[in-house]
């Protein structure tokens, strides 16, 4: 899809396909539409990301609440959106061992327990080592400073996931 049949696409159309760009956050699609017509999809992602930084740092956090947990319940029993399954699968999150499965979940509680919200990485762009260790790392952050973090890492989630529905040609590219 080209630039030119995005900025085609009705109202309802376009929230359905970009959607969850940002993680169970149809809002920021259905806000940024109005912003139309894109000069080209990096125009779109940043419009999508201007309207993340417009946002006040709860909103923010509630972005990262929107996220799930890796490596949690949710992608074993197959609650996961399907993008968020790919991506923690493409990561080896579906395969950890028992010590890297139950690390991963003492990790997530306290990451939560500290922060208020969900650990989020680019899964795409890691695997469960590289995973584990920044949970590990990143635990002892500074609560504005992990949020800037995760907000960053949500614009990489962002950019891969346009990326994979305007080009064909997608991986992993930043």
């Amino acid at each position: 899809m080209d630039i030119s049949a995005v900025n085609a696409l009705p109202y309802e159309d376009f929230v359905n396909i970009f959607g969850n760009v940002v993680e169970k956050c149809p809002l920021i699609t259905a806000a940024v539409w109005t912003r139309r017509p894109f000069t080209s999809l990096n125009a779109l992602e940043a419009a999508i990301h201007e309207f993340i930084d417009a946002l006040p740092e709860s909103g923010k956090e509630g972005i990262l609440r929107c996220h799930p947990d890796l490596a949690g319940k949710h992608l074993h029993s197959g609650a996961l959106t399907r993008e968020s399954q790919e991506e923690q699968t493409r990561a080896g999150m579906d395969v950890l061992s028992s010590a890297e499965a139950s690390q991963m979940t003492r990790l997530n509680e306290e990451y939560k327990g500290r922060f208020g919200f969900p650990f989020v990485i680019c899964a795409r762009m890691n695997d469960k080592v590289t995973i584990l260790r920044e949970l590990s790392e990143r635990c002892q952050n500074e609560r504005a400073a992990e949020r800037a973090r995760g907000i960053g890492e949500v614009k990489k989630i962002c950019r891969l996931r346009l990326q994979g529905l305007v080009l064909s040609d997608a991986t992993n590219k930043l």
